[in-house]
């Protein structure tokens, strides 16, 4: 399979700047996978598309404000990202860090961002990432609430702002950790998810810490040399317990994004079980694939040549997915986090 299978048209004035007036206020398609059916609704309508006993996967995890703007001590100003938490037994406050700085950033350069919260490059990494410490006073989380900046992905041509802070999080959101959002959880409202509720639908979370990796392009021909980079996933047992249930019975799972997907398809067994348990998701879906535990997904639309275009496509059947794809394009959708939003039965 070659990368340019997976390639589409897309007009700039589609990719989403600014989220919807409210977050239920999305458009949605609807794609039925056997009957290769593709209806236009508004996303208020996914209600209609559960039935009693289906269950439904979220992912919880919050995105944090990873992006740094400092200072070095000469003065030259520096942008440090944060990717993940780096563990070691030694270590507190640790983290993989992007950086970006007029000239390379030495090991001992400390970056200053206020007066009592400071940065130092411990260590070079494997390209392109760097062991950075932070130093602060008080608790480090609190710190980055107040100093960082949301990390707005690159097509989104915009600083971030307020309104960002709540909107490019799920209602949902309650474990920090991800440095870009599960956005098809973006859509969903309390209301909805009470009107899911008591509809019978049973809601359970888990959580993948979404990482950088999700913004960076596939860089060989052949997709079958892509690797992909690990993402720290969490998939409680009382989740398990319920999708298990579920699958015996024959109940539908639906999962909440790509996120929710990928976590579940890591933790699956071989005959088709959700484990509990934690550790790094590195699963890499595309056609051919054989999905052991999502039944139903939910999901935003896709950069042309993603990973994320590839997963749906194995979902789906890439020739569907790029048929609805044409059609989204056609009828206006609006694309990427901030955009609209497919269900794929």
């Amino acid at each position: 399979m070659q990368l340019t299978d997976f390639d589409f048209s897309l007009p700039d004035e589609l990719i989403a700047q600014t989220p919807a007036k409210q977050r239920d206020a999305s458009r949605l398609l609807c794609l039925e996978r056997n009957s290769t059916s593709i209806e236009s609704r508004q996303f208020t309508d996914i209600v209609k598309y559960f039935r009693s006993g289906d269950v439904l996967v979220v992912n919880d995890t919050k995105v944090i404000p990873a992006r740094l703007l400092g200072q070095k001590t000469t003065g030259g100003k520096v942008e440090v990202f944060l990717v993940r938490e780096h563990h070691e037994a030694d270590s507190e406050n640790e983290w993989l860090c992007l950086t970006k700085s007029s000239k390379p950033l030495r090991v001992g350069t400390v970056v200053n961002f206020t007066p009592d919260f400071s940065a130092e490059i411990m260590e070079e990494m494997a390209s392109p990432y760097r062991r950075v410490k932070f130093n602060c006073s008080g608790d480090f989380m609190h710190q980055l609430d107040a100093v960082g900046h949301l990390p707005l992905p690159p097509y989104i041509k915009r600083d971030d702002s307020n309104e960002d802070r709540s909107r490019y999080q799920t209602v949902f959101a309650n474990e920090k950790g991800a440095v870009a959002a599960p956005t098809a959880g973006l859509h969903f409202t309390k209301e909805i998810l009470q009107k899911l509720t008591s509809a019978g639908v049973e809601i359970v979370n888990l959580t993948l810490h979404v990482g950088i990796g999700t913004f960076l392009p596939v860089r060989v021909d052949n997709i079958l040399q892509h690797k992909m980079h690990a993402e720290l996933f969490s998939v409680p047992q009382n989740t398990a317990d319920a999708v298990n249930r579920a699958k015996k019975e024959g109940r539908r799972i639906f999962a909440l994004g790509t996120t929710s997907a990928r976590a579940l398809e890591t933790a699956a067994s071989d005959d088709g079980m959700l484990l509990a348990g934690n550790g790094d998701s590195e699963i890499f879906i595309y056609p051919g694939y054989k999905f052991k535990i999502v039944d139903a997904l939910i999901t935003n639309f896709h950069l042309p040549k993603s990973t994320l275009l590839m997963l749906v496509s194995a979902f789906a059947g890439r020739d569907f997915i790029l048929s609805a794809y044409h059609q989204a394009v056609t009828q206006k959708f609006r694309f990427f986090s901030y955009g609209d939003c497919m269900l794929i039965l």
